[in-house]
């Protein structure tokens, strides 16, 4: 397949890499320093599963240069979203595809209004990766997990082709019938690895067994899901205990990207992660305290990381 990478980060990096070592043509949309070290010296990737390297590697930072293609990957920040997705339409021909492995829970919709509603499918992703330095990836997680759709639940022959594209990478890939589903359940548990990883600035397995932070944990989950709830979103009746598993069985180190983003003092996905809960629960007449809390906590990090960006 002719694929693209837009945003070639720790996620869109690792799994375009994977793409491209499969056989795939794969042009890495990219910018910057790591842009010139990817030109240059290829994409290298350092994973628990493997390290490898991709170079030659086919990257440019304007996307009239690669013409349309069969499969397009989002990976950037869910704040560049609109402006990514006004760039990337020359990347969309008739049969393109166009799938969103962002976080939050409305970057299909959102994408959609620029490149047509028809190409795209919905998705989420469960793996920690990261730019080390320009051109090198770090993927530091047993987890490299991709479940996507089409928005509307059916199975296509382009999801179909998808999958075994990906499975083929040796990552964990499955096509889901419920992407809405999917993308609640995993704001169960990112909005609490983010948040409370961004608050307490110390890897999982030193802050979610501490009685006091765990209840905190606990009482964000449950509001999200109360909130998909509201919604009809049929999360299953344990999603929370589910969430609370997956968060202890991680391996200890691991750091959310958002907590990442405010170490280092960048901008936030604050938004997609935390503060839709509340926003949501307004709408629906669903009280969110603890949400509020960590947005109001967290926004003038964030607010700050705006103004010197």
């Amino acid at each position: 397949m002719k694929i693209a990478i837009m945003g070639t980060g720790g996620v869109g990096g690792y799994y375009g890499g994977l793409l491209a070592k499969q056989g795939h043509e794969v042009t890495f949309i990219a910018r910057g320093a790591h842009l010139q070290a990817i030109q240059k010296n290829g994409l290298q990737i350092k994973s628990i599963h493997g390290d490898f390297s991709v170079s030659p590697a086919t990257a440019v930072a304007d996307p009239t240069e690669v013409g349309a293609v069969d499969f397009a990957l989002v990976c950037v920040k869910t704040y560049d979203t609109e402006s990514v997705a006004r760039t990337m339409t020359p990347l969309v021909g008739a049969q393109t595809t166009v799938l969103s492995l962002q976080n939050g829970i409305d970057a299909a919709e959102r994408i959609g209004e620029f490149v047509g509603m028809e190409h795209v499918l919905g998705g989420v992703t469960q793996i920690s990766s990261a730019i080390e330095s320009p051109g090198v990836i770090k993927q530091v997680s047993q987890f490299r997990r991709i479940a996507f759709g089409e928005l509307d639940g059916s199975i296509s022959a382009r999801t179909q082709s998808i999958e075994k594209a990906l499975k083929e990478t040796g990552i964990t890939a499955e096509i889901t019938q419920d992407i809405h589903k999917a993308l609640w359940e995993k704001l169960v548990f990112i909005s609490a690895a983010s948040g409370l990883g961004a608050l307490t600035r110390l890897p999982m397995g030193e802050y979610r067994a501490v009685p006091e932070t765990r209840a905190m944990i606990l009482s964000l989950m449950k509001e999200v899901e109360t909130v998909a709830r509201a919604q009809r979103i049929a999360l299953d009746d344990d999603v929370v205990e589910k969430a609370l598993v997956f968060m202890d069985n991680a391996a200890p180190h691991i750091k959310a990207s958002m907590q990442l983003d405010v170490e280092t003092s960048h901008r936030t996905e604050i938004e997609a992660m935390i503060g839709v809960i509340g926003r949501k629960g307004r709408e629906l007449g669903v009280p969110t305290p603890t949400a509020d809390f960590i947005y109001a906590a967290l926004l003038p990090i964030d607010l700050k990381a705006r103004q010197t960006s």
